[in-house]
């Protein structure tokens, strides 16, 4: 996450430690005893289920003649909000004119993307190039003065950077920055990736000006993950991305208005080049996805187009560590990754469940909107009718009032509605992406069952989660994960479902690397939510 806060990692347990269950099943007819979540209202449930993306990075820089006719922070506000999934607390922008290294152009602050940048502030972000981010973070650390990009001033003028992702080794690169007699004004990973970038590496010479590449280069030497970043300086980016490849980075090229399909083309001329963690918002700003940043790659892109100017490699026994978990909840669904669109995998992912967990029923639905894609895949593997049977209310916020003792005994769904028709007299199979407390998926069975469901049957096209992540994944602490406290079997009888069942791990990773196995594509994945197998081991003891 852009900004590391001590509080939350210093709660997580280790993995190796043993998880002490409080569980008691007498009968199938008595009730389980447990601590448990108490189920909550849907509107409530979102805030407090705790899986949540940290943030998400965009850059853009314009090709030709400068000044451009492309309004670069216009470009970059678009990118944000096509990534504001990724993150809904904070949000900026720093722009270069690429002649003044002394200073930026920068507008950041809390709150959403269409609130904080408005017509006025727009017009003062003038820039040829510019640098975008959009933050969440957990509560302690949500401030201003974390929000990004993160301007410092060094001996060479002005540097902004943002970062999606946790560095793992956080305490020992405080360390060594705090060594050299640097102060640091946050405990953000931001600020401490930019302060260890301000110094030269030694053995390096800089006598003809500052050799980015190779600071890059010695700071990734000295974190190895997780982290993907952009870095601007007067007049170019840079685009990092850790050596496992745990966050995602792609390249898409701006081309021409009334380009159309053939903007594919790598023989269409570019106007200019952008950097995004994900690639769905690229058609609507007028660009098309060029190919991602390899794990370990510094990609410098100027006026002139891009190029890779250094790969970090990883230890000869390590494998790369994409996220899995962006396949199966954070990407929007359009993205690309690994050269095959997010939407594909989760219907595969679907198919995949069918096989695993078949169950005799009349429809199949999901829960919107991340469940939809492994709900049309398990509804096509088993010739199931797939039917809608929630209707979201988009207009519930957080400052919604909250219900009486009386409505939260009733489990009503403020944020969603049940199509009876549809419910009525049916058995029903509703797919979720995943289960993390377990307090959301009660108050929807109810629903559906008050509805008139005769049946309703729970399958998450995800494993169990049952592990923090270290790496820029907000999932909640062992204790509060329900996966560590009932088994499927007694999570159904919790929640009141028929039946509830997972995508297996092995399942998971099948599918997400059906296509790189037929293609003999070297990958590897990160699944330590799911297993505790972790790519780069635990993160430093944290001292502050």
């Amino acid at each position: 996450m852009s900004s590391s806060s001590s509080s939350s990692n210093n709660s997580q347990q280790q993995p190796q430690q043993q998880q002490q269950q409080h569980v008691r099943i007498e009968s199938r007819d008595q009730q389980v005893e447990a601590e448990l979540p108490t189920p909550l209202t849907i509107a409530e449930s979102k805030e407090l289920t705790g899986l949540t993306h940290e943030c998400g990075v965009f850059g853009a820089i314009a090709c030709g003649d400068w000044p451009t006719q492309i309004d670069i922070a216009h470009v970059i506000c678009l990118g944000l909000v096509a990534l504001q999934h990724r993150g809904q607390e904070s949000a900026g922008i720093a722009t270069s004119e690429g002649k003044c290294s002394k200073n930026f152009n920068v507008h950041k602050g809390m709150g959403m993307i269409s609130t904080l940048f408005n017509d006025d502030s727009m017009k003062k972000l003038r820039g040829n190039l510019g640098i975008g981010h959009t933050r969440y973070s957990t509560a302690g650390a949500s401030e201003v003065v974390n929000c990004q990009p993160f301007v410092v001033h060094t001996a060479h003028g002005a540097m902004a950077l943002a970062h999606n992702g946790e560095l793992v080794n956080n305490e020992s690169l405080r360390r060594e920055v705090l060594g050299r007699g640097v102060g640091l004004s946050t405990h953000s990973d931001s600020e401490l990736i930019a302060q260890s970038l301000c110094c030269a590496p030694e053995g390096v010479s800089e006598h003809d000006g500052p050799n980015w590449p190779a600071r890059i280069r010695h700071f990734m030497m000295l974190a190895p993950l997780s982290y993907s970043l952009v870095i601007m300086l007067t007049d170019k980016i840079y685009a990092v991305r850790d050596t496992y490849g745990n966050r995602p980075l792609c390249i898409g090229k701006i081309v021409p208005i009334n380009t159309g399909h053939a903007g594919h083309s790598t023989e269409t001329p570019a106007d200019g080049w952008v950097v995004s963690s994900e690639s769905c918002g690229f058609l609507s700003i007028g660009a098309r996805y060029v190919r991602e940043v390899e794990p370990g790659e510094i990609v410098e892109l100027t006026r002139n187009g891009y190029r890779t100017v250094d790969i970090v490699e990883r230890p000869d026994f390590k494998r790369m560590a994409f996220c899995i978990f962006e396949y199966v909840y954070f990407a929007r669904g359009d993205s690309i990754f690994e050269d095959q669109m997010v939407y594909s995998v989760r219907l595969e992912c679907g198919r995949q469940l069918w096989r695993e967990a078949p169950v005799e029923a009349d429809i199949v639905s999901s829960v919107p909107e991340s469940g939809t894609a492994a709900a049309h895949g398990y509804a096509r593997e088993s010739n199931l009718e797939f039917a809608e049977v929630l209707c979201r209310n988009r207009y519930v916020g957080r400052t919604f009032i909250q219900p009486s003792t009386r409505l939260r005994q009733l489990g009503v769904a403020k944020k969603f509605g049940a199509l009876s028709e549809n419910v009525a007299g049916k058995r029903l199979v509703l797919i979720d992406d995943s289960i993390v407390r377990g307090n959301t998926i009660g108050p929807i069975i109810k629903l559906l069952r008050d509805a008139g469901a005769r049946e309703v049957h729970i399958r998450i096209a995800s494993p169990p989660l049952q592990y923090p992540c270290y790496m820029g994944i907000n999932i909640p602490t062992r204790e509060e994960l329900i996966a560590n406290k009932l088994n499927a079997k007694q999570l159904a009888r919790h929640v009141g479902a028929d039946s509830l069942a997972y995508l297996s791990v092995a399942g998971l990773v099948q599918t997400v690397q059906r296509k790189h196995v037929a293609s003999g594509k070297a990958t590897g994945h990160c699944t330590a939510c799911l297993t505790g197998e972790y790519p780069g081991g635990l993160p430093d003891e944290l001292s502050w």
